[in-house]
């Protein structure tokens, strides 16, 4: 049989026949209204050629080559359940709010193929690209696209607020094969307030109250039941001699919530921060009437939660939670996300810098790496900004000469620094008590054992 003859060729053929013209521009508002019909709470459509989104561009064209137009939408989270201090019923929350954008977006999806139209949803959260991990593992990033879209913007503790529903949203977005006719544009005010409840209830001071963030602080507690968390607790499994030792090194509530998170979903250890955010049309009345009521309310059943808070060895986090939380448990977990190149190395170091620990130092090193034909690296500290740059140091205050591999090891915690000198392991040219200062910036890495030494 030719393949013209075949009687599914046939029915396609003819129905080519009938079918209209492709449309390649929609209009704004029939689109609307299309994904409000199908479970969006709002949505706003961004031109994949805008400036805004130019840096996703080729991971989102690698998702769906077709790619004209971004729809990002939002989905309500009921806020109540986000608030509670009893977290089981904020994970469900999340995890219910996280299942409707995703049916939200597949529905969005079918309703555009009946249209002729083109499209693929992007995962609102999991399953992710974790092959890639640690690097990037999401083919879209749906918070820039949600900015972009006039949806919200991100508040000082890194989520996006909308202007009516505040932050207790979660984000979508599909990727459409049509232009729009009208396209939306990011808001011209910032819906977040600046009251800092969210620095007041995280336990573990993630969020400065200069609106600084300490990516490793909230990494190593609210996402303990996620990648690197898993991954340290497997590390445990593997280093314990027996079930008596691997009992001492994790409790029996631990092991059953690890449990939980792989039968269930990962569940966060904290995400107050979206708990007690007043910001919002539909969420700010109460604040306003009575600000010390909504603290009593929201913020304080979370301050004096009884929980185990992990931190990093060594860490600003550690040093918070005994300061500001003496009912919270503290838990020392190591940073797993490992590096196997000075680059690599290197955007770790901007993760687990620590501001508290670099207090007071002000200095510039450079670093040379024999090993990779002499290229160096310039280390900038001043007030607590760590600054990193692939280059050659202007007037450095001390320069460190050390191979690519032994590099890393600077940091560990016990490293012999006056030993590592007489040995030859690395040189340095400038004060070595700054390199001791250095090295206490990063106190997290090595041993979980032990504070950090003397400069």
């Amino acid at each position: 049989m030719r393949l013209e003859d075949h009687p599914a060729v046939k029915k396609v053929r003819a129905a080519q026949g009938d079918a209209p013209a492709a449309r390649t521009k929609l209009s704004g508002t029939w689109l609307r209204q299309l994904c409000l019909d199908h479970g969006a709470d709002d949505v706003g459509f961004v031109s994949l050629d805008r400036e805004e989104v130019a840096s996703q561009a080729p991971k989102i064209l690698e998702a769906y080559p077709h790619t004209k137009t971004l729809i990002s939408l939002v989905c309500k989270m009921n806020r109540n359940p986000v608030r509670s201090a009893v977290r089981s019923i904020a994970n469900m929350e999340f995890h219910e709010t996280y299942d409707e954008v995703n049916a939200a977006a597949r529905a969005i999806v079918r309703a555009l193929d009946k249209e002729g139209i083109g499209a693929v949803n992007a995962v609102a959260a999991f399953p992710q690209e974790m092959q890639n991990f640690p690097g990037v593992i999401w083919a879209v990033a749906h918070k820039p696209i949600a900015e972009a879209a006039g949806l919200g913007k991100m508040g000082i503790h890194r989520n996006v607020i909308h202007p009516k529903f505040g932050n207790f949203i979660l984000l979508g977005t599909v990727l459409i094969d049509a232009h729009v006719d009208e396209e939306s544009r990011p808001l011209d005010y910032a819906p977040c307030l600046e009251c800092k409840l969210c620095v007041a209830a995280c336990p573990v001071e993630a969020i400065g109250m200069d609106g600084s963030f300490n990516f490793s602080a909230c990494y190593a507690h609210n996402y303990r039941e996620f990648m690197g968390g898993f991954a340290d607790w497997v590390e445990e499994i593997a280093d314990s001699d027996s079930r008596e030792d691997y009992r001492e090194r994790v409790p029996i509530n631990e092991t059953v919530s690890m449990w939980q998170s792989l039968s269930f979903k990962a569940n966060y250890k904290a995400a107050y921060c979206i708990s007690v955010c007043p910001a919002g049309e539909d969420v700010l009345a109460p604040f306003l009437d009575d600000k010390v009521a909504f603290r009593k309310q929201y913020v304080e059943p979370l301050q004096h939660k009884k929980e185990t808070v992990y931190v990093l060895p060594r860490s600003d986090a550690e040093d918070w939670l005994a300061k500001r939380f003496p009912e919270k448990t503290p838990k020392r977990v190591r940073w797993t996300i490992n590096a196997d190149d000075p680059f690599s190395f290197m955007f770790n170091m901007t993760l687990t810098f620590q501001r508290g620990k670099a207090r007071g130092l002000e200095a510039l090193y450079q670093v040379t790496f024999p090993d990779l034909g002499g290229m160096t690296a310039a280390i900038d500290i001043r007030k607590g900004v760590l600054s990193i740059e692939f280059e050659e140091a202007k007037a450095p205050d001390v320069k460190i000469t050390m191979d690519s591999e032994r590099f890393p090891k600077l940091f560990e915690h016990g490293f012999d620094v006056e030993g590592a000198l007489a040995d030859g392991t690395f040189s340095v040219e400038g004060d070595v008590a700054l390199v001791k200062k250095l090295r206490n910036c990063w106190g997290v890495y090595g041993s979980l054992e032990g504070e950090l030494e003397p400069a």
